[in-house]
This record gives C-alpha cells, structure tokens and sequence, in this order.
C-alpha cells in the first residue's frame, strides 16, 4: 500500500512499474543492469475518490498524458530499490498536490502606515532627482 495521506492509500496492484536500463554515464554497468524504473498509474482506473482522480486529471503536469496516465521515470539512484522507493514517493508527493486544497485569497488594502511609508520614499527620491538638474548661478 502506497499511503499518502490518514485517509488515501493506493494499493501496489495498481501500479505498474518496470525496470529499464539508466540513460546516460555509468561505464560497463549501465549497458547490463536495468536500474531504473518506469512507473505507470492510471487514474481512471484506481482506487482514488472520485474528486481526486478529477484533480489529478486536471492537473498541468507533463508527466499526467492525455489518456490520464501518470508516467515516472526514476533514474537517480544506482539500485533498483532505491529508485522504486523515489519513484513511490514521487508518484505519492503528485497526488498529495491534487489532494491539497489552496486557501482562498483574501483580498487586503495596504495599511495607512504603509502609505506613509510609501510617499515619504516617493518624496525622498523625487528630491534626489530634482537636485541632478542643471545649477544656476
């Protein structure tokens, strides 16, 4: 079980992970060893609330495809295990964002301290720039 949060788990059988050979340097063992993993979870097929699946398909991430699949690569690590854990946990930290919700903005107006504050500065400059002018005899 992937436990994201007390109240979402995703059990394992619904992720589809493989192992793949690592891109990039790594000497005579990078052309033998599969090392990195190809995770794959689809949402409109998993356990999920149905209001989290609707977030996470509405979610701006490359790594979500048109056909709602949440497609990871982890490569970071030189195990096997280690890159299945950062994996999980990369997979757990997407549908934690989608889980989240964002406060609402309350709308404020700058104090009156502020606006002291703000035309004492805008006073101070305009000064300095007024004593560049020419200097008349």
């Amino acid at each position: 079980m992937l436990n994201v949060n007390d109240k979402i788990a995703v059990p394992l059988t619904e992720i589809e992970m493989t192992a793949v050979r690592s891109q990039g340097k790594g000497g005579q063992n990078v052309n033998k060893v599969a090392t990195a993993i190809h995770l794959r979870f689809e949402i409109a097929s998993s356990s999920l609330p149905e209001e989290v699946k609707e977030k996470l398909l509405t979610l701006k991430d490359a790594r979500v495809s048109k056909e709602g699949v949440i497609i990871l690569k982890a490569q970071k690590f030189r195990t096997q295990e280690k890159n299945r854990e950062d994996a999980l946990d990369r997979l757990k930290e997407i549908i934690k964002k989608a889980v989240t919700v964002k406060k609402k903005r309350k709308a404020t107006r700058p104090g009156a301290e502020a606006k002291q504050k703000r035309l004492e500065s805008k006073a101070r400059r305009s000064a300095v720039k007024a004593l560049r002018g020419k200097v008349n005899d």
